[in-house]
């Protein structure tokens, strides 16, 4: 399984008139902790465009647990529990507060898809590169 941390402080945009984080702004946090962790990994989102490959989500799934509010330092926790073995790739996300307490979880659905052409490919070599040795038993 592989496991990155991103911390974000909310901003006060993100926030609605209650001083909570807008629910529709939890799927930014996620794209942010997804993109990080790919980066974490010493390969990022961009390289993987540039080798033709793109990851549209196919399917998210929030719970909502807790609120935060502005100027929180979150910490979104991001986990591959499954290596990918062909167009889909899944992520599963928690986010907490500075007190350790839960937040929000869920999971994202994401396809590997050919950029030029939107059809469904395997994962770039170099990111199953990256991923192989938190898999290996």
């Amino acid at each position: 399984m592989y496991e990155s941390i991103t911390q974000v402080r909310v901003r006060y945009a993100e926030t609605d008139q209650m001083n909570v984080v807008y629910y529709g702004n939890y799927a930014q946090y996620f794209e942010v902790g997804r993109v990080e962790s790919i980066r974490q990994l010493g390969y990022t989102y961009k390289d993987m465009e540039n080798e033709g490959v793109m990851m549209p989500v196919i399917e998210l799934s929030i719970k909502y647990l807790r609120p935060a509010t502005y100027d929180d330092l979150i910490t979104i926790k991001t986990q591959i529990r499954e290596m990918p073995v062909d167009h889909k790739i899944e992520f599963h996300q928690e986010v907490y507060n500075e007190s350790g307490k839960m937040l929000t979880s869920g999971n994202v659905k994401l396809y590997f898809l050919e950029t030029k052409t939107w059809k469904k490919t395997h994962m770039p070599p170099k990111l199953h590169e990256k991923l192989a040795p938190y898999f290996q038993q």
